[in-house]
């Protein structure tokens, strides 16, 4: 845990390519105490200004929590395989109500981040899709240009012109609290690999739909 909040710590400056990532171990301190009081309810994200990235029938009783990096290839195969089943059976059927939450591990997942939120709550799952399938090209594109280039031609692939893309991906501001945001969601739940899931407030490692579904099955029936 203490590897993942040190890592995500971030000071921001502007370059060529989107943001330069500097790794800070002291750098999260100062946001300890909000750390300690984020909570499960609608108005915490509002507390950092982020906007929850969610799907499914509000009032479902049941939320299903994701959490996961875009540069971690166990989350780009829940994705292919796990999540178009759990969607399909339990999300589109009213049954649960999903959130996505970044994890950040490195600086490209960041970038893949500012580029997935680009065009708001409408398009971030279907970014958010291109981004998974397309991890093993991207993230090893190169250097930082030619990562940023092959994230910016996703962007512009979902809609997105090349100015909005550019003020996303130089957005400090809305980088910073981001990294807040996660760091205390990330200490709320104990969260420690990816991907991990937050099923009626318990942490679950990854698992087979199978599981999965049984999971489900026993809540939604109690």
């Amino acid at each position: 845990m203490n590897r993942m909040i040190a890592i995500a710590a971030v000071l921001i400056a502007l370059g060529g390519a989107g943001y330069w990532w500097v790794s800070q171990p002291d750098a999260g301190s100062g946001m300890a105490a909000q750390a300690q009081t984020v909570s499960d309810t609608p108005d915490a994200a509002s507390e950092f200004g982020i906007t929850e990235m969610t799907i499914g029938d509000p009032a479902a009783t049941l939320e299903v929590i994701e959490y996961a990096s875009y540069t971690c290839p166990h989350c780009a195969t829940a994705h292919a395989n796990l999540l178009p089943q759990l969607k399909a059976n339990y999300v589109d059927t009213g049954k649960i109500r999903f959130t996505y939450r970044e994890v950040y591990f490195d600086k490209y997942g960041m970038w893949a981040s500012l580029v997935a939120r680009c065009g708001g709550p409408e398009k971030f799952f279907g970014i958010s899709d291109l981004i998974y399938k397309g991890q093993a090209e991207w993230s090893r594109a190169g250097g930082d240009g030619a990562i940023a280039e092959e994230l910016r031609k996703i962007g512009r692939l979902a809609g997105i012109d090349a100015d909005q893309l550019e003020a996303c991906l130089t957005d400090g501001e809305k980088l910073e609290k981001l990294v807040s945001w996660y760091q205390a969601n990330a200490t709320a739940h104990g969260i420690d690999s990816t991907p991990s899931f937050v099923i009626d407030g318990k942490k679950y490692a990854n698992m087979s739909y199978a599981d999965f579904a049984a999971i489900l099955d026993e809540k939604l029936a109690e």
